[in-house]
């Protein structure tokens, strides 16, 4: 075995103590065995090279001890224990030549003995008779003062230590790390190793602990199953009792020998050669690892923790090593080299024990991190051996839950059910917090608090490495995904979970990861980005307590639930402020942040602590079988309305943040990468979004980069939106003032959106000179009615009254692109008359209102660019029927407008222009109907035929028959084109003429004219395109022709159309001055007109040259005109 640091001026020196013996007590059966004094300090002599001043001294007071000691020997040349009778056969068997005449280097051999080897009883009982007396006579404390003058004077409470007591040795060895003089503390080292070799040797030990010995049955273990001589398993019997006390809170050992064991572990934390049990437990172990490791310091002791997983680790070192760790897990001084790396920062920050306790609160390892862990997270220098220290140590806890004494004793039910077999590699503190997730069952809440507790402790937010089994199951994740990230940053477990759910991500870490934020997401404090960020914001809005303190009153996640509350604003009676008292914002560092960990939590509802506390219930009852990624959270959404009162609260909540910030959903961004670099990467670069990028992707539904899962999640965010207004930010935003005076106590979107539309239509027919719907709130409406447009499920009334429908008669169109309205409408004369009616209101509202003709716009959105950039919105369709004939019209748009025109000219209410230039006669002739009616009750047919009857009064026997008809087919338009000329009002005039300039461009628009000639059509004109008059001419044609025989009825109309054209040119203004100067050189007045223009030119001629003289005959008179004196 390769000691490092074994020196053999080591050996020679610490021969020192062989001199301070002045007699051994005769040994039965052996006779003197005491060396004599003379020789001893011949040996001393010889063995020490070229001695200093110190060394002469030590040499002279040893001298002196073993002269005054009047023993008399029985050798001249010195007494060694090789020649002694009892051990010479061992001796040569076991240790090497050159160490037979040093008496320590023998006693060292022998002790440290091979664990398969025996030696004889005698040889162990003076071996034992030898050390007893080396550590009890006085002479011995006398050498060790002398050896160690200038040290004594340095430490006066080992000064002060009363003598022959054997106090002396065990308080220099408790401060042996203080020692600076060279040869006091080679001897004391060397000494250690003497006393603790058996713990009847050590100070008090046996006097304290007899008792717990005997009642614990530590000492009747019998010889050949143990060290016979060093007797290190009763420390270690011990010690193991006392680590099961604290697991299973049952005190049988005293305070005194608690205090002693302690003091034990703590004193042979240097060097694990004094551990004796674990020294020969481990001594093939300390070979195959460790081999190369010097001993001193606790490095051995490291090197075997680090290895203690390892599957070629021995069972019985494994077990050792672990009763070690949980020593240290009660007393941090158990371990030498975090003692002394952290000494100086425990005193610094205040971590200090308590010593009047011997295993108080404060010396537990978990008090002694979270107080350094503390200091760490507030920005305050803490050493770096002493940092490096506490990473080993958190490892050590996440890697062995059973160093924690509270996870055994209240988990151990859970381990059992769960977690059996699962020891090795943090593997079963994983499986607990599985178990905890709920995963894999359920947990109690002592357990759960314990591993909060010690997560709180190891701290592995602030460095995933200290999770071995996270840092082993996502080593391929990390080397891929976050490779740009320093290893141990704690921006690592950030990245981890921004790509959850990706390609990149393994199962085994997304499981692993998971089952840590669980526990990181309900205490804010292990995350140390937010912690750093946020710790001041914490303070002073949240009244938080310390790092390392902990409040009952602090329910999981409420600090978090107050920083996002402050983050978004507060809520106040259904709507959220944006003006604050001065000191409530949260930095804008802090914001961020808080940011980054909701998008992250939004991946799945367990990382929400209160979320899954208020709706355990309702997730088990609507959502037991959505288990996919993300379908929990939109699970709760769909049922929105049937939760219990908490649980709504809180998905409510979650859903207007989400309005606001669609970024923390995290999933849906993913899905929509493409479409948003290509279309909204502008308002996705902003760090603080207020509804904008949802807005944008909402706007961009349909764009060709748009794939399924992205659509899909926007849709049903869509659908969300309209169970309350509140959940669209925006529209909140910019209408809550108006929902509150106009719409009070509807919650519903789309009722709102119905109320204020109303309220704006209303304000607008009227022409009120002050809108009561605000400016800003008039505009994030229409932008919410023309979302709506797109999705008939946006449209919850119209949607329920047309289900049927939809399955009968658009089962196989998609939803979306308003396909499903625009099929309904194409089979409104089929539809059941609840949605019939809906399906018109809504035709009726899009025809004043062009912009919400979804398709209309989508089709001809280039063409409304050309043609319509300076046309008011509500005028496109008349501006697109205007340029319909166009050269550059798209055949697309071409035919949506005819759709339209055919839409419009089957009942006059969608003909916005013509109802305007008669809303007079409404009011006039109709008013007993509209006084009954309701805002329930659509007055579908009333007014329509009051309206009939009214206009065959007003034009005698020339409506009459029409106006009976109940059916809207273009028959009321048909009569005004009858009676063209004999209509009044200039206005309607007006429009009729403009109806008669459209059917004779493309007989769609002409309902009557088509129906009629459908026939004549389809024989006579099928191979013409439709569209510039062009079929209209191909019946003219044909009604020239002899040869052709039209349908009577078609004939009819069409000589009708042919008469009313030629009224129409009779009567229609000129729209221009070409027009007019077309209308004057064909009129039969032609030469009056221009006879009568003549003239008025010459008049105007003369006139001007008349006053023209006037003037310039004044002129002349004034300037003749003698000036004034």
């Amino acid at each position: 075995m390769a000691e490092c640091g074994r020196v053999q001026q080591l050996l020679l020196l610490l021969s020192l103590c062989l001199l301070t013996v002045q007699a051994l007590k005769p040994l039965p059966g052996f006779g003197n065995v005491h060396p004599p004094a003379a020789a001893m300090h011949q040996q001393f002599k010889a063995a020490l090279p070229n001695p200093g001043p110190g060394n002469n001294a030590a040499a002279a007071a040893a001298a002196a001890a073993a002269a005054s000691s009047g023993s008399q020997s029985r050798r001249s040349t010195g007494w060694k224990l090789a020649e002694e009778q009892a051990c010479r056969d061992d001796v040569t068997r076991l240790c090497p030549k050159h160490t037979w005449t040093n008496n320590l280097s023998v006693l060292e051999c022998l002790q440290d003995k091979k664990e398969d080897t025996e030696i004889a009883a005698d040889c162990n009982h003076l071996l034992w008779n030898y050390k007893l007396n080396l550590t009890t006579d006085p002479k011995f404390e006398s050498v060790a003062l002398e050896v160690c003058t200038s040290t004594m004077l340095e430490l006066k409470e080992c000064a002060d230590e009363e003598r022959g007591k054997g106090y002396l040795m065990p308080c220099l060895v408790d401060h042996r790390a203080n020692i600076t003089e060279r040869q006091c503390h080679q001897y004391i080292t060397k000494m250690t190793s003497i006393i603790f070799s058996d713990y009847r040797l050590i100070c008090g030990f046996m006097d304290k602990c007899r008792e717990d010995i005997n009642t614990l049955q530590c000492g009747s273990i019998a010889v050949g199953e143990k060290d016979p001589h060093s007797q290190g398993e009763v420390i270690a019997c011990l010690e193991r009792a006392l680590v099961r006390e604290a697991e299973q809170k049952d005190n049988q050992i005293k305070d005194e020998c608690k205090k002693s064991i302690m003091r034990v572990a703590e004193l042979s934390a240097d060097d694990f050669h004094l551990d004796r049990y674990l020294y020969f437990s481990c001594r093939d172990d300390r070979e195959r690892f460790c081999e190369n490791v010097c001993v001193g310091e606790g490095r051995v002791y490291k090197c075997l923790f680090n290895h203690k997983f390892e599957e070629a680790m021995s069972e019985k070192c494994r077990n050792a090593l672990t009763t070690r760790q949980k020593l240290i897990s009660q007393d941090y001084k158990v371990s030498y080299s975090l003692a002394k790396a952290c000494k100086a920062d425990v005193r610094k920050y205040r971590c200090n024990p308590d010593t009047s306790m011997p295993r108080a609160r404060e010396a537990r390892l978990s008090f002694l991190l979270l107080c350094l862990e503390s200091a760490v997270h507030r920005g305050r220098t803490v050493t770096g051996d002493c940092q490096g220290e506490m990473l080993d140590y958190r490892r050590m806890l996440m890697e062995d839950f059973s160093l924690s004494p509270e996870i055994v004793l209240h988990c151990r039910g859970e381990i059992e059910a769960h977690c059996s077999g699962l020891h090795r590699k943090g593997r079963t503190l994983h499986c607990l917090m599985r178990v905890t997730r709920g995963d894999k069952g359920t947990v109690d809440n002592l357990c759960q608090t314990a591993l909060q507790t010690l997560i709180q402790s190891a701290d592995p937010g602030a460095d995933y490495r200290i999770d071995r089994a996270l840092n082993e199951a996502c080593e391929s994740v990390i080397q891929t995904a976050c490779k740009h990230i320093r290893s141990g940053d704690p921006m690592i477990l950030s990245c981890l979970m921004e790509h959850l759910y990706t390609e990149k991500m393994v199962q085994d870490c997304e499981h692993r990861l998971l089952e840590l934020q669980y526990f990181i997401s309900r205490d804010w404090k292990l995350d140390p980005i937010l912690y750093r960020k946020c710790q001041n914001d914490a303070s002073r809005l949240c009244y938080t307590p310390g790092w390392n303190e902990s409040s009952e009153l602090m329910p999981p996640g409420a600090v978090f639930s107050c920083l996002y509350r402050h983050a978004y604003r507060t809520e106040e009676q259904g709507r959220r402020t944006t003006s604050m008292s001065n000191g409530e914002h949260l930095t804008r560092d802090c914001k961020v942040e808080v940011q980054r960990i909701l998008h992250q939590r939004a991946l799945d509802v367990k990382l929400d602590p209160e979320l899954q506390k208020l709706c355990m219930t309702d997730l088990g009852k609507w959502c037991s079988e959505k288990t996919d990624t993300g379908q929990e959270l939109e699970c709760l959404q769909d049922h929105l309305e049937e939760l219990v009162s908490n649980c709504r609260d809180v998905v409510g909540n979650l859903t207007e943040l989400e309005s606001e910030d669609i970024q923390i959903e995290a999933l849906l961004i993913r899905a929509c990468e493409p479409v948003i670099q290509s279309h909204c990467h502008d308002v996705a670069d902003n760090q603080i979004d207020t509804g904008n990028l949802l807005e944008c992707l909402v706007q961009n539904k349909h764009q060709r980069e748009m794939n399924d899962k992205c659509a899909v999640g926007i849709t049903h965010f869509q659908l969300v939106q309209m169970k309350d207004f509140r959940f669209s930010y925006k529209f909140k935003m910019a209408c809550k003032e108006d929902v509150l005076k106009l719409c009070p106590n509807i919650k519903k979107k789309a009722d709102v959106v119905i109320c204020l539309s109303t309220t704006v239509r209303n304000d607008t027919l009227q022409d009120v000179k002050d809108q009561r719907v605000s400016l800003k709130c008039r505009k994030q409406l229409r932008v919410e009615e023309l979302e709506m447009s797109e999705d008939i499920r946006l449209e919850p009334e119209m949607y329920d009254a047309c289900k049927k429908d939809i399955n009968k008669f658009c089962s196989s169109v998609a939803y979306g692109n308003a396909q499903i309205i625009e099929c309904l409408k194409e089979n409104k004369k089929q539809l059941s008359q609840v949605c019939h009616q809906k399906i018109f209101k809504l035709q009726e509202t899009e025809m004043m209102d062009p912009e919400l003709d979804y398709q209309l716009m989508r089709v001809c959105k280039q063409m409304i660019k050309r043609f319509c950039t300076e046309s008011d919105a509500k005028n496109v369709l008349q501006c697109l029927k205007l340029n319909k004939n166009s050269e550059l019209m798209d055949p697309k748009c071409k035919q949506m407008i005819t759709k339209r025109q055919i839409t419009q000219n089957t009942d006059y209410r969608l003909n916005p222009v013509l109802r305007k230039a008669c809303k007079a006669d409404i009011p006039k002739f109709c008013q007993s109907i509209l006084g009954k009616a309701s805002d329930a009750n659509e007055l579908e047919g009333q007014v329509i035929s009051c309206l009939k009857l009214k206009y065959a009064d007003q034009i005698p026997r020339l409506c009459a028959e029409e106006a009976a008809a109940q059916e809207q087919t273009g028959q009321v338009e048909e009569c005004l084109k009858n009676n063209l000329l004999k209509i009044k009002p200039e206005e309607c005039k007006t429009e009729v003429l403009n109806m008669l300039k459209e059917s004779k461009a493309d007989i769609f628009v002409d309902p009557v004219l088509h129906t009629a000639c459908a026939l004549d059509l389809k024989h006579h004109c099928a191979a013409i395109n439709p569209g510039r008059g062009r079929q209209m001419s191909c019946l003219m044609e044909s009604l020239q022709d002899k040869q052709v025989r039209l349908q009577p009825e078609c004939k009819r109309r069409l000589q009708d159309r042919i008469d009313m054209w030629s009224y129409a040119a009779k009567v229609a203004p000129a729209e221009g001055f070409s027009d007019l100067a077309v209308q004057v050189m064909t009129s039969p007045s032609k030469n009056y007109i221009l006879f009568m223009i003549a003239l008025a030119v010459s008049l105007l001629f003369l006139v001007g040259l008349l006053c023209g003289r006037i003037t310039k005959r004044v002129t002349r008179e004034l300037k003749d005109s003698p000036p004034c004196h």
